[in-house]
């Protein structure tokens, strides 16, 4: 109830001659919000929960069917002048109890009215629920008798022993994955190929009815029930849900929070178990659905369950350890509020906050939700529409109505008849418009800047790679990276110890030969010409040898400035034949190779580039000037560098049974960025970056509906 109340009200004669209590299965629970004493009336049966302050609650128990409402009021009022609630809350108060189907009495004709708002806002709940079409919840059974059975079971599980066993295979499997992390990385690639569709729906059945049964098990522990259990339509996927909201009316914040995590401590667990299964288990379908299971836990934990920005595990963990329940409605009533009172002019409107800390919580709460609830409705929209094009737009068109349509309808009835706005409903309408002119003004008329980013790598205009002719161990550096070097220069020197002594093993027969050539000119001059021969071809093996040895001092092809970034590393290293070792740069001009996609290129060929600058990796805090740019005007498949491709580590899709890393899987359009020479961009040659193109300014719609067709036209082929 708001802090600030009326004691007197002009519908006070509806309900002052009621006669009316709680209903007997109602029970009150005291709860600490904060420091603050509140009273939770929950009802088992409609599973439904209220919360009340001390004064509302001093008056509720004191409701029956033996005296009137006012006549309980009046007493309140004695006993407590200063905190008894006004008849305003009194109101309020009964009809939201009623609404909540806590309170029992016979409604005379004359009160009718007075709970007919609330009966629209029950209809306008159920539409939502109607126009929520990726969240749809069946129920279907009650299973708390057969959980009952299973209370030891559970306390058992939820012990310290439990705690134990859950770190010990929590710690284990982390251990497994870290030890077999590049399976574990190879394996994702084929998670949503169309044979592990039916593993992958297997897996989150299994993954999601354990998840549900430790929600269920953990609030059994702690004395709560749970009577519905049934099938929640997710993104039109099937899967088991059970409620146990009789959480809530919990005392300790930490069991509400144990029991809003236990689905989540059960998740990470069973993966645990699935972890252990897939690396002791081989090819087959038993390895592929523990893996699945492993896979779904993890994401769905991480960007789901846990994340408090949706209403899921994570949003409840929160609300109770900040002590703040109905955080999601509370935020909305808080935005709501800021824009009444500082906006409309509504000076009555009341706060749902107790603090400025709580409104601080809530504010930045129901803004961010907001934002990410929009930002992952539209992720799931796209997956859905690549799969199945018309239940993709069939749910687009619902999200429309239901975040633009059905909003702007209210806000026009809020400004048209809400008798808040009595007496600033000229200011209010003002407002709105102002704010939505302005609006339409900043995205369709002002022009923002219009920038965008492809991926490239830098080179030399004229550049050699260094390779060996003759394959050794890498002795000795003769010329650091970055020296400039002159055509001939010695850079490196080889060793291979087989070689020196194929060399001593050719001068020793030549020297042989060469005695025996002596004697025979001497003795047997017959024998001169095979000697002779025999000679030459020795002579011929030891001179390749020799050019062999002499190639294993490795030069510098055409001067230019040494690169070879790694070379100190290579030290002592065997280096096979063709193995490259540096590059010789020539420093005259670098350039820039960007790959543009088909969608950017039409804007770019347009002739509408204001700037064009390039940022290296591992550099961003510098940007090299760009003097001239060259659009290569056909579509090309084969990348400039590796590094820009997705096997590197880039952005680029290529073709996964390209080995080279090359081959992309759509057509690209190749940009030539002459860069200006300076000895950074000369040390920096083969490393990947962005080039960022600045072009004219345009409205923010104009550039969102031209990414949004790039999108549509890409994807859908609309």
């Amino acid at each position: 109830m708001p802090k600030e109340s009326r004691t007197f009200s002009e519908s006070w004669h509806r309900v002052a001659g009621l006669r009316v209590s709680l209903r007997p299965t109602v029970k009150v629970r005291k709860q600490l919000f904060r420091g603050e004493t509140w009273y939770i009336l929950s009802d088992p049966f409609n599973n439904q929960f209220f919360r009340l302050r001390p004064e509302a609650h001093d008056l509720v128990i004191r409701l029956g069917p033996r005296r009137t409402v006012e006549e309980v009021w009046l007493e309140c009022l004695q006993r407590r002048p200063d905190e008894a609630p006004g008849q305003e809350d009194v109101i309020q108060l009964l009809t939201q109890l009623y609404f909540a189907n806590l309170l029992y009495f016979e409604v005379p004709a004359d009160s009718a009215k007075l709970f007919e708002r609330y009966r629209r806002r029950r209809q306008r709940e159920i539409k939502s629920k109607l126009l929520s079409i990726m969240f749809v919840r069946l129920p279907l059974i009650d299973p708390d008798r057969f959980l009952r059975r299973l209370q030891p079971l559970f306390k058992l599980i939820f012990s310290p022993l439990g705690l134990i066993a859950w770190l010990l295979a929590v710690a284990a499997a982390g251990k497994l994955v870290i030890d077999r992390f590049d399976q574990v990385a190879d394996q994702v690639q084929g998670i949503l190929a169309p044979d592990n569709l039916f593993l992958l729906y297997a897996g989150l059945v299994i993954i999601k009815t354990l998840h549900e049964f430790g929600h269920a098990a953990l609030c059994r522990r702690f004395g709560g029930e749970v009577h519905t259990m049934g099938v929640m339509l997710l993104v039109f996927t099937p899967l088991p849900y059970m409620d146990a909201t009789s959480s809530w009316s919990f005392r300790s914040r930490w069991q509400r929070a144990l029991v809003g995590g236990a689905g989540m401590i059960v998740e990470v667990f069973v993966a645990a178990l699935a972890t252990f299964l897939w690396a002791y288990t081989g090819p087959g379908t038993l390895h592929s659905l523990a893996y699945n299971m492993m896979f779904i836990a993890s994401v769905s934990t991480v960007l789901f369950n846990a994340n408090p920005l949706l209403r899921f595990d994570g949003y409840y963990i929160l609300s109770d350890l900040l002590d703040i329940p109905n955080l999601h409605t509370r935020a909305k009533g808080h935005l709501r509020h800021l824009a009444e009172r500082y906006l409309f002019g509504y000076k009555d409107s009341n706060s749902p906050t107790e603090s400025l800390k709580e409104a601080g919580w809530l504010t930045v709460f129901g803004i961010l939700a907001g934002i990410y609830r929009v930002v992952v409705f539209t992720g799931i929209i796209l997956f859905v529409a690549d799969k199945f094009l018309l239940a993709g737009l069939l749910m687009a068109m619902v999200c429309v109505i239901s975040w633009v349509v059905v909003p702007v309808y209210k806000l026009i009835k809020y400004l048209a008849s809400s008798p808040r706005l009595a007496r600033t409903r000229l200011r209010a309408v003002t407002v709105v418009v102002c704010f939505l002119v302005a609006l339409t003004t900043v995205l369709a008329i002002v022009p923002f800047p219009n920038r965008f980013r492809a991926p490239g790598v830098l080179e030399a205009v004229t550049y050699a790679r260094i390779v060996n002719d003759a394959p050794g161990y890498l002795r000795t550096v003769l010329a650091a990276s970055g020296r400039l070097v002159q055509a001939g220069t010695p850079l490196v020197e080889l060793s291979d110890r087989e070689l020196e002594l194929e060399i001593a093993a050719v001068e020793a027969q030549r020297a042989e030969s060469v005695a025996m050539y002596r004697k025979a000119m001497r003795q047997q001059k017959a024998d001169l010409q095979p000697i002779r021969k025999r000679l030459e071809t020795i002579e011929a093996k030891l001179a390749d040898l020799k050019k062999q040895q002499a190639d294993l001092v490795i030069r510098a092809r055409q001067a230019g400035i040494w690169v070879a970034p790694e070379i100190q590393d290579m030290a002592g290293a065997w280096l096979s034949r063709g193995t490259v070792i540096g590059t010789i740069l020539d420093p005259a001009a670098f350039r820039f190779l960007a790959v543009v996609s088909q969608d950017e290129a039409a804007e770019l060929f347009g002739g509408r580039i204001q700037k064009a600058e390039v940022r290296l990796f591992g550099q961003a805090g510098q940007n090299l000037t760009t003097t001239k740019l060259m659009f290569i005007p056909f579509q090309q498949e084969k990348l400039p560098s590796a590094a820009l491709g997705w096997l590197a580590g880039g952005e680029v899709p290529v073709a996964a049974t390209d080995e080279t890393g090359l081959q992309t899987v759509e057509p690209f359009f190749q940009i030539h960025a002459t860069l200006a020479s300076t000895a950074r961009a000369a040390l920096l040659h083969g490393r990947a970056g962005k080039l960022r193109f600045t072009l004219n300014p345009k409205p923010l719609l104009l550039q969102w509906g031209h990414k949004i067709r790039q999108i549509l036209q890409k994807r859908y082929q609309i």
